[in-house]
């Protein structure tokens, strides 16, 4: 499988930080070849086209079907808040695999 582009988008791109930190930690350990990276929402028009998948942190899960107007075609889902909560690097890494490889399918 090539590289997968996962980009995580939250208000400042601060609070996802952490989160990328984990899930980078997880993708390493079971060698799933992704690119994860996190940015301001004000970012997501420009850097989203780049991304095979788009992560929006929960405080801006508002913005969803703004960001899916914007970046048609792309895959765009909201992390889920339990998660995101506990910053579990690996749910949310499996959830956006999931997306992906839901988005490749259709």
């Amino acid at each position: 499988m090539e590289k997968k582009v996962i980009y995580l988008f939250c208000s400042a791109g601060m609070s996802t930080s952490l989160l990328v930190t984990k899930m980078k930690v997880q993708a390493e350990k079971y060698e799933v070849p992704v690119i994860i990276e996190a940015f301001p929402e004000t970012l997501a028009a420009e850097k989203g086209s780049a991304a095979d998948v788009i992560l929006l942190g929960p405080q801006i899960g508002y913005m969803l079907e703004e960001i899916k107007k914007v970046l048609p075609g792309k895959p765009v889902e909201v992390i889920d808040s339990a998660l995101y909560g506990k910053i579990d690097g690996l749910g949310v890494l499996k959830a956006a695999v999931a997306a992906i490889k839901k988005a490749a399918a259709q």
